[in-house]
């Protein structure tokens, strides 16, 4: 049994006994056509389940009123919440969002760059993926002349807009806190990847170490992707030095609480015998037992941020050079049960 024949504006000006073009018109709300014709059209097509051809309508106008936003998961409190600050905007400008994964998958985010682009939006927003290393891809929009806005994780390597949180500060404020909770021992997850969050997160570890006169030490780096899993495998590796850390500060909340459970598990105490701290304040570190110490990054502030910085761009002129611009977040540290040695242990 053959598919029914798409819907076109011709099936409605049939319909009503009017032009396509008046069709057309009625469509896009045009100020020419009265509003009994324009309910007369908006109720045909729904009649006749009419869905319009925005990649047409694109190719007539200019604007497909559509932009498209790429991070590596959606599953993520963090990028869900940029997302919707995103959105909120987008809305209220009338624009619709694509949203895309990319999973950390460098041959996907090729892919979905390019489909974008098919797609003909108007415009992308992305957070690169962890293994990207390469970025010849995302310079595909803006020869095209399509504004492309990074957030969270993003590279000096592309002249573009960028909205960041200052994860240096973030992280030397964490190690901060914990060297004037008595620590001196201090472990560190990151992720081998080249990703800026990450190396920013590095940096401060190792110049709050340094202001503080705190001895660094190699060992108590450890690389992983951070996940749940990884920050288990990372605090069992801590578990079997010679010296244990007295602290574990993870660049990622999810790696933190992975340590957390290790610990609880071997019946060690948190935080008197060994601090955790986190980054990224995802919604279970409020739950955790004890609560995690994490950095507040202010994802909906940034997915707004990141919009607005967008239809500047958007509306500036063909012929005018945008100037990239760096907008940098601070972030706020959120101190909890997991790393205050200073207040009486649990009996």
């Amino acid at each position: 049994m053959g598919s029914k024949p798409k819907v076109t504006i011709h099936h409605i000006a049939e319909k009503l006994n009017i032009t396509a073009s008046t069709v057309s018109r009625a469509l896009n709300d045009n100020p020419r056509i009265s509003e009994v014709t324009k309910k007369a059209v908006l109720k045909a097509a729904k009649q006749l389940n009419y869905q319009p051809n925005n990649i047409a309508a694109a190719l007539r106008n200019g604007k497909s009123y559509i932009i498209g936003i790429i991070v590596p998961t959606a599953d993520r409190a963090f990028f869900a919440s940029v997302v919707r600050g995103i959105e909120e905007i987008a809305n209220k400008l009338h624009y619709k969002v694509i949203i895309c994964q990319s999973y950390d998958n460098y041959e996907k985010e090729v892919q979905t760059i390019d489909a974008l682009l098919s797609a003909r939006v108007d415009g992308i927003i992305a957070s690169i993926g962890k293994n990207t290393e390469n970025f010849d891809h995302y310079k595909r929009p803006q020869e095209k002349g399509i504004p492309l806005v990074l957030f969270d994780r993003t590279t000096d390597a592309l002249e573009v807009s960028q909205v960041v949180i200052d994860d240096y500060l973030g992280a030397y404020k964490v190690v901060e806190h914990l060297i004037q909770q008595g620590c001196r021992r201090i472990a560190h997850f990151t992720s081998p990847k080249k990703v800026s969050v990450f190396k920013e997160r590095l940096r401060g570890y190792m110049d709050a170490l340094r202001d503080y006169e705190v001895p660094f030490s190699e060992e108590l780096v450890i690389k992983s992707n951070l996940q749940l899993e990884d920050g288990r495998a990372s605090m069992e590796q801590l578990l079997g030095l010679a010296e244990r850390p007295d602290a574990v500060f993870s660049a990622s909340d999810y790696g933190a609480m992975g340590a957390l459970q290790v610990l609880k598990e071997n019946g060690i105490k948190v935080p008197h015998e060994i601090a955790v701290a986190g980054f990224g304040n995802e919604p279970f570190t409020s739950f955790s037992d004890p609560a995690l110490t994490t950095v507040d990054q202010f994802s909906l502030t940034m997915g707004r941020i990141t919009a607005e910085l967008f239809f500047e761009h958007f509306k500036a002129s063909a012929d005018k050079k945008l100037v990239p611009q760096k907008t940098v977040l601070k972030p706020e540290l959120i101190i909890r049960g997991s790393t205050l040695r200073n207040a009486p242990p649990k009996k």
